[in-house]
């Protein structure tokens, strides 16, 4: 973030440091319990599409490497 999106932010002063415990309060989040509720099996159409996603991800990792 910019100094110049300050201006945009909640009203949570900068200086203030708030543990990632109270952010997770205020936020009603909480601990994941399994790693079945991050499961997305609906996330792509098609075994097409997460392919072509994979071989994206692929090159974008491995730009510059060479």
């Amino acid at each position: 973030m910019t100094s110049s999106n300050t201006g945009r932010l909640p009203g949570w002063s900068m200086a203030e440091h708030v543990p990632v415990s109270e952010l997770a309060r205020r936020q009603g989040v909480g601990p994941v319990v399994s790693v079945d509720e991050l499961a997305r099996p609906d996330l792509f159409e098609s075994d097409e599409e997460l392919a072509d996603f994979l071989v994206d991800l692929y090159a974008a990792r491995h730009t510059g490497l060479a």
